[in-house]
């Protein structure tokens, strides 16, 4: 059996959607919202078993990693999160970058010679590397329009992955992607009027203008924190909406909390977080989420699955401390 396994937001996405347009197969996705990471745990692998994963941390699958190349399954595996030691293993293709101004979907890019590069610059764009696929974009020679269409489509992919739950997007990941497969270019998919595309540029207008309402519950120099209440527009926007916060002030750390929905009858309240470092210091945004349980990510854009109400206080003098 084939598997492929990753994450479902832009750069998990088209990371897999450059490797199967050059290498077709047929396969089992394996994939969930953009927080679902630990999906190689999901299979039951048998010895014959080939398994492409992309986008999803190696440390934070370590274990089944391990259990899979026991069994003697082959692995190729491409990422640029946080990947504690790489097993030494004959049946392992490890292809990790943990450069802050990569993505996945660049380092396939790379191993494909650029055979599919509009779809990688469309992932930089999505995965909030901005810089990066601007200069991706001028060395081919795109117009400020096209990679302005890059950039809005690589956006609306990776606002599609975010949420509690599969219900709370819009498209399922394994169904935009495959929606998204048809096309040898994102300029094809934006061209054409009944890709998905259109149904996602009027649902993130709808829901970043409630965003775009809500005043800062902290702001400092060094960090400004949003608080989002719990609801499905809040949990689909909170990762992009970070991203927004980012770009337009680079100098300053940005976090933004999103209710979970816990147990009232014990009142313990756990707020989903989404830290970006700051642009212009792309670094420690996975140390600082790491050092609370439930938190991960790398150098510039982290989260926290599950952080106790009575942590926030600590997370900011934890991120003002680091900056």
């Amino acid at each position: 059996m084939n598997y492929d396994i990753f994450n479902g937001d832009a750069d998990g996405i088209i990371a897999l959607l450059q490797l199967r347009l050059a290498y077709p197969q047929e396969s089992v996705l394996v994939t969930g919202v953009k927080r679902d990471i630990n999906l190689v745990k999901k299979i039951d692998v048998k010895p014959e078993d080939s398994l492409t994963i992309l986008d999803i941390s190696m440390e934070k699958n370590m274990a089944a990693l391990e259990v899979a190349l026991e069994s003697g399954a082959e692995v190729f595996y491409a990422d640029h999160h946080r990947c504690g030691d790489i097993p030494e293993n004959e049946n392992l293709s490890a292809h990790i970058d943990l450069d802050a101004n990569t993505c996945t979907a660049l380092i396939i890019d790379k191993l494909l010679n650029g055979q599919f590069h509009e779809w990688a610059i469309t992932a930089a764009y999505g995965d909030n590397l901005i810089a990066k696929a601007d200069e991706l974009a001028d060395t081919v020679g795109l117009s400020s329009e096209q990679k302005f269409q890059l950039k809005e489509l690589g956006t609306l992919i990776n606002y599609n992955g975010y949420g509690a739950k599969i219900d709370d997007l819009h498209f399922d990941p394994a169904e935009l992607y495959q929606a998204l497969r048809q096309y040898l270019s994102p300029f094809d998919a934006i061209e054409d009027k009944a890709s998905p595309f259109y149904q996602l540029q009027s649902a993130y207008q709808s829901d970043m203008n409630h965003a775009l309402s809500i005043e800062a519950l902290h702001k400092s120099e060094k960090l400004a924190l949003f608080e989002l209440p719990n609801t499905a527009w809040a949990r689909r926007i909170s990762g992009v909406y970070g991203n927004l916060l980012a770009n337009r002030s680079p100098n300053s750390s940005h976090a933004v909390i999103t209710l979970n929905d816990d147990d009232t009858y014990t009142y313990t309240y756990t707020y989903t977080v989404s830290l970006r470092a700051p642009l212009n210091n792309k670094q420690g945004a996975g140390e600082i989420c790491s050092s609370f349980a439930t938190g991960g990510g790398r150098e510039a854009a982290a989260g926290i699955n599950a952080l106790p109400k009575e942590k926030i206080a600590e997370f900011i003098q934890v991120v003002e401390g680091k900056y």
